[in-house]
């Protein structure tokens, strides 16, 4: 039942059938869809790295701004 199954890719507006295509072009598609994960998940740290550092920042601000003892 689920051989029969297609997987449409559309590169350039023009929609291609990923099980049609050579091993070689299957080999690309794929390292196009893991290079799309990479990207997302290291948009995704960056996100985290620049709230952590903005919150470090306050923090010495904020210790800063302390009347010394």
């Amino acid at each position: 039942m689920g051989k029969d199954k297609q997987t449409p890719i559309v590169v350039n507006d023009v929609e291609y059938m990923y099980e049609d295509m050579t091993q070689e072009q299957q080999t690309l598609v794929n390292h196009i869809a893991d290079l799309d994960r990479k990207i997302n998940s290291t948009a995704f740290n960056l996100d985290q790295l620049s709230i952590g550092k903005q919150a470090f920042i306050k923090l010495l601000e904020d210790a800063l701004a302390k009347p010394k003892e």
